[in-house]
Formats: C-alpha cells, structure tokens, sequence
C-alpha cells in the first residue's frame, strides 16, 4: 500500500531519521520517503493507515491530514504552508512582545551598579521569570514536546537542542533567582531574555522558511493555475458550460479563439493552432486538425473546434505531469540520504560537546555564568537546520524549474546521475531524427520536369498506404500540386506501385520493381549512390515503360538536433548514436549531425546489451545515458544509468526511463543535464554553506577562542546566526528559479 502523510513535526534531519526507524520498525521491508520541506512522509508497507499513524503519534510526530488518508497521493498545490506559517507568526509575535518586558527587567543583569541600587531586584528577577514561562510552554511547547519524545525513541534533533538549550537557560535563571544564596558571588546573572528571544529568532526562522518553501513550489502551483475552470460540452445538441470536475469521457469539448483547452482529447472537426508550451515548453503553436490529439490547459489560438475527451481529471497529462513532479520533489538523491545520515549522528555529538565546553569552563573558566553560557550558545548556533535543507529546497526548485521547460525528472537519483553522464547513446530513428519519412529530392530524367514527374508519382502513389508512398504525396501536396485518382492501381507487396494516370502506365517503387518490369536504371547509378550516401531513400519512377526520375524520400533530422548534439559533445559528452539501419544511411546520418561513433545495425533485443557493454567499458564512475522513444528502447532505457524518453515515444518507453523530454526533441535533453548539474552544484553550494557554518560557528560558541581574542558570543546572536543560516540555504536554492542556460544558445548562434 502506498500513503502520503502529512507530519507538521518534521524540522531536520534527525527528524527524518527517527520517522524512517519508528516505521521501518513496525515493517521492515517498508519504504519510507521524508520530505522535509513539504513536511510529508511517504510509505510503501503493508501495515493499515491506523498503525502509521499510532506509530508516528508515539515517536513524536503525531500526522495531521486536511483528508482522511488516501492509498494514493491527491494531486494537489504544494502550497507555503499558510496555516502553519500564521500558526507560527502568531507564537513568534507573542514571544516577541513578551520579550520586551522580559529584557526590561533583564537589565540589571547587564549593570551591577543598576543591581545594586534595586532593592526589589529579586522580584524584578521573579517577575522576568513568570513572564517568560508562558512562552516556553505555549511558543516553544513544540520543542520541548518534540524533544521528550525524541529522548523516548532514543534519537535527538534540532528540538533536542533548542529545548535543552532554552529550558536550561530558564532553570538556572529561576534557581537563581528564588534562591541566590546557593550560588557564589561571581554567579550572579539570569538568562530569561535569553530564553524568550532564542525561541522568537527560532520561531521566525521557521516561519520564513516555510514563506520561502512556498516560493519553491512555484513550478507547480503555476502549472495548477494553467488549468481551465470550466468546458463547453455538447450534449443533446446544446452548448453547456460545466465545471470542469463534471467533464467526463466521451463528452464532445468545444473550444474557441483564445480559450484553454479544458482536458485532453481527440480533435473531431476544425482547425487550430494551440500553444502546447505547458506540457513541452514550446512557446511556437502547433498546428492541429482532425484525428490529432490535444492536451489539456494548452492554450488555442487561432481557429474553434470540437474534440472527444478522451482524459479527465487525474489521468490528464498535465495532472500526470503535477503528480510526478510533486514526486520527484520529495524524493531523496543519493547526496541527500548521505546528508541524513550524518544529521542522525551530529545532534547527540553537538551534545556532548555542550557538556565538554560546561565541564572546561566551569573548572577553568572565569565564572558560572561563563560556562552554561557556553553550553546554550553551543546548542542554540548547531541546530542543523540548514543541513536538513540544503538538499530537499535545491531538489525542489531544481526539479520544478525542469518541468516548467518541459524536462520530467522522475526522482532525486536521476537528476544526480543526469549531472555526472558522461556517455549518452542516442536512438536515431524517433529521436535525431523524425521517425517520420519526408520528399526530399526529385531528380527528372528524360524531358521530364520535377513537377511533371512528382504530380505523376504522386497521383500514382494515392491509394497506396505505405509511409513512403504517403510522404511522397504529402510532399506534393506541400507544393500545391493538383492530384487527380488514378484510373487503375495495383500495390506490388515488396516492390512499389503500378498506376494508370493519364492513359499511362506509372511505377514507383524500388530497383526491384524496374528489373521486373525490365527498366534500365544504369543511367541512375551515379544519383542513387549519392542518395544512399546521405541516407536517403531512392523511389524510382517510370512512365509507359521508360526511366523517368528518382524520386527521394528520408526521415529528416529535427532542428535542432545538431546544435543540441554539438552543445552535448561541448559540455564534455560524448555521443553515440545506435540504430538498427544499415551501416551506409547510420553513417550519413552521423556525419551531418556531428557524430563520429556509431552502433549499426543493432537488432532491438541487442539495445540494452549494448548499454551494459558501454557502461562495463567506461571509466569508473562514468555514467551512461539513453535516449530513445521506442518500444524496443524500453529495456536499453531501463539498462541505463539514466533513462531520457522522448515524450513523443510510447507510453513503455516512458515508463521505462528515468527522465522525460515532453516536447521530444534533443534540445530538452541539454536543458535536463544543464539543469541537473546546476542543481547539483547548488545542493554542494548549500551543504558547504551549512557545514562552515556549523564548523565556525560551534567554536566560537564553545569559548575556543576566548583566551586569544577575549570573545564569547551570545546565546541571542546564536540564535539570530541559525535562523540566518537557514533562511540563507533557502534563499540560495530559491535562485534556481531563474537558471537559465546559455550553452544550447551559445553553439546555435
């Protein structure tokens, strides 16, 4: 069974690892997913919803669902959390608010002349303490509360260090302040405004997290918003406009200049133009008409038409698109688990040196007060906040801005590997090229003109089903040529076509046809081997028994495909194109984009065998990449370290590969890899930011560096410092959201 939770509890990651163990302990073999920044756990187990729940309850993290549990996930807006963040605005306010009485009557801490000329100064001291104690419990409650139980499963996390560090700050103030006489001259001091403005900065660092991790869902929230709000279906020969939750399958969509198209559907009548950049990140329209296919929240620009719903609801590809998204950003990549891992271990480390840096000062150190400032100032600043978002925020942004461009990255692993290929294998049919045979060249013979001859070939060639038959005539309709039904026609299986077309025999097909029909194609030679050598197809024609031309038809390269291939090769990849056409046209193929090492003749079994030939022969640590759009390039897909399917392939390819190019064609593929490395790199740039942080900041709390420089700092900078980091790591995941690559640009240009 698969169920999302929605645990508000979850700060670091030392939450994560306490969630993982508590439920792999109630299933071993369950899998478990933390998201940190949504706050949500996925599981796969076979244990029921109410054991999920009870389990987390016990370890701390009660779920809080808006719906009762689901076995699959509801697509749904990755919102900033907005009733969390005012819940915690409001407890920030009140602990701020109460700060400032509380520092008031904190300041004869600061002046000893100040403390000495207070007589009440004991019921100043009172007073701080009774003011203070509401915002521990009911502001800071959260800590203390994740805290105990975090002690009872035997685990610590950032709430262990901001409860021990708070509360025992509070403790030692209040001893002191109802019974001074049992500390010495030199104790004299209190830390209630320590306690009060801590659990504020805390507080509001994570109310500005959860601001900015709403910014960091953009991605998606904005493909939500592309969404129609209603259709306008055909039903009893009468146009209704219905929400679009009420659209079913089957209904007949009208859709007019300028409107959204509501679901995905199957064009009966009319003619458009409809901006697709939602799905593929195309901004040029695509033309449709009848029988193509549309997508559901593209936008039409031109003409009106009718289409069949053919998808609703959950199952159109934009909702698909959310779903794997919203997946993909709550994954873990490699790195990541690494990062929690470490957190499981540094909060009881941090610990144990707050004990030591107590113990040192305490027996050496110049007072009391000295040492459990010390002690605080070190559990407040190593809260490893920071280190639990470094990797969840940039995976985040990262995989959205992907998707925003057409770029489906499945999960965390694949966006990791994407960054590290250093092979990729490109399919060629489907993928450099079209996958679709197009008219390339007509080449007369005879007296007879180009037009002449493809209006012949053409008109011949009209009943015929084959694809090269049929690009022959789309070629010709392209010209504007006017094609007439033959009088006779008769397909030759393996061979071509024979037509009668104007009184005379016509034949188009291959040089096997004109032997047959015993035509002399000596004279061709010379063109044919040119064709062949630029991996085009020679269609010849003859007419009332003569040689009349060639006619030439290829799958054509996509536009982009050379830039996209030249950008890889510029980025330190190398490219190799496999096929399982002839040796001669891969070759042709091959030179024009670029390509210098090429698999032929690979027969579809092979494909994957020949990935995991590539990998075993790479250098270590060299991934190797797959790009492909085919059935037959489903297990090859699988085979690799990283899986591209070009969304224009079929559905088992796609399901089979780890990234999905939506608009399929190459130039998406440069954008996946550019942004994954940008990605990566910002993940490091975070991890590096909060291990600094933590490696500077917990010696100078701990005193290291007191009896050289005379500095000790505060609990209330401490706090100020960890809130900072945090929202630092944040803000610079959140500059992903402006990554725009220039190599693609650069080698176009």
């Amino acid at each position: 069974m698969n169920y999302e939770l929605s645990v508000p509890g979850l700060h670091c990651g030392g939450c994560a690892k306490t969630v993982t163990t508590a439920l792999q302990t109630l299933d071993p073999s369950a899998r478990v997913e933390v998201d940190l920044t949504g706050k949500k756990v996925r599981v796969t187990t076979q244990a029921t919803a109410s054991d999920l729940h009870e389990t987390l309850a016990k370890a701390g993290y009660p779920v809080q669902d808006a719906e009762p549990i689901r076995q699959e996930p509801v697509v749904t807006a990755i919102t900033p959390e907005d009733q969390s963040y005012q819940d915690t605005m409001r407890k920030f306010w009140f602990a701020a608010v109460v700060a400032v009485p509380v520092l008031l009557l904190s300041l004869p801490d600061y002046f000893p002349a100040l403390r000495e000329a207070l007589m009440g100064w004991h019921v100043l001291s009172i007073g701080a303490a009774l003011l203070s104690l509401p915002v521990l419990a009911w502001s800071g409650g959260s800590f203390f509360l994740g805290a105990w139980h975090s002690f009872r499963n035997h685990n610590a996390n950032m709430d262990t260090l901001v409860a021990l560090g708070t509360g025992s700050a509070w403790l030692y103030s209040a001893v002191y302040a109802l019974a001074p006489g049992l500390f010495p001259p030199e104790a004299a001091g209190m830390f209630f405004d320590v306690a009060v403005v801590v659990i504020a900065l805390v507080l509001l660092g994570q109310a500005l997290e959860a601001k900015a991790r709403g910014q960091s869902s953009e991605a998606i929230k904005k493909l939500l918003e592309l969404q129609a709000k209603t259709a306008r279906v055909i039903r009893d020969n009468q146009e209704l406009d219905i929400p679009l939750a009420r659209v079913i399958v089957g209904d007949t969509v009208l859709v007019r200049p300028g409107e959204k198209v509501p679901v995905d559907g199957l064009i009966l009548t009319g003619e458009s133009a409809i901006d697709e950049s939602v799905v593929t990140g195309e901004s040029v329209p695509t033309d449709k008409k009848p029988g193509d296919t549309v997508i559901g929240a593209s936008l039409n620009k031109t003409g009106a038409f009718t289409f069949r719903a053919t998808k609703v609801g959950k199952d159109t590809t934009l909702a698909q698109i959310v779903q794997m998204v919203a997946q993909a950003q709550t994954s873990k990549a490699p790195i990541g688990k690494l990062v929690d891992l470490v957190s499981g271990y540094f909060v009881p480390a941090v610990v144990i040196l707050a004990v030591l840096a107590f113990l040192a000062w305490f027996n050496f150190g110049p007072s009391l007060n000295f040492a459990v400032v010390a002690m605080v100032t070190v559990l407040v600043i190593a809260c490893p906040c920071a280190l639990g978002l470094a990797t969840p925020m940039s995976l985040m942004v990262g995989v959205g801005k992907a998707a925003q461009n057409g770029v489906l990255i499945r999960n965390g692993e694949a966006l990791e590997n994407a960054s590290h290929l250093k092979v990729l294998v490109l399919d060629k049919t489907g993928t450099i090229t079209k996958g679709q045979p197009a008219l390339t060249d007509v080449l007369p013979l005879g007296g007879y003109s180009a037009e002449t001859l493809l209006t012949l070939a053409a008109i011949a060639d009209r009943r015929s089903e084959h694809p090269l038959a049929q690009a022959i005539v789309q070629g010709a309709l392209k010209r504007n040529l006017t094609l007439t039904e033959p009088q006779a026609f008769e397909a030759i299986p393996g061979q071509g076509v024979q037509a009668t077309v104007d009184q005379q025999v016509v034949l188009v097909g291959n040089a096997k046809l004109m032997t047959v029909q015993g035509i002399d194609l000596a004279k061709f030679s010379t063109a044919t081997d040119r064709l062949a050598d630029e991996g085009k197809t020679p269609m010849f024609v003859a007419v009332a028994g003569q040689a009349a031309g060639v006619i030439a038809v290829a799958d054509t390269i996509k536009e982009d495909s050379t830039q996209a291939i030249r950008t890889l090769q510029k980025m330190g990849i190398e490219v190799i194109m496999m096929t399982g056409d002839n040796q001669r046209t891969a070759q042709a193929i091959a030179r024009q984009v670029g390509i210098t090492r090429v698999l032929a003749e690979v027969l579809p079994a092979d494909k994957a065998q020949m990935v995991k030939t590539l990998q075993q022969q790479t250098k270590a640590k060299s991934l190797v990449g797959m790009v492909g759009d085919g059935i037959n390039d489903a297990p090859a897909l699988a085979q690799a370290d990283v899986g591209f399917a070009m969304g224009t392939g079929t559905d088992v390819a796609i399901e089979a590969a780890d990234i999905t190019l939506v608009g399929g064609n190459l130039r998406a593929l440069v954008y996946a890899i550019e942004v994954s490395r940008a990605t990566l790199n910002n993940i490091r740039q975070n991890l590096f930011g909060a291990f600094i942080y933590n490696a500077l900041g917990i010696p100078f709390a701990a005193g290291v560096f007191y009896p050289a420089l005379g500095l000790l700092l505060s609990p209330i900078i401490a706090g100020g410092a960890m809130a900072l980091s945090s929202i630092t790591v944040v803000t610079n995941a959140n500059r992903l959201r402006f990554f725009a690559p220039q190599s693609f640009a650069e080698v176009k240009s």
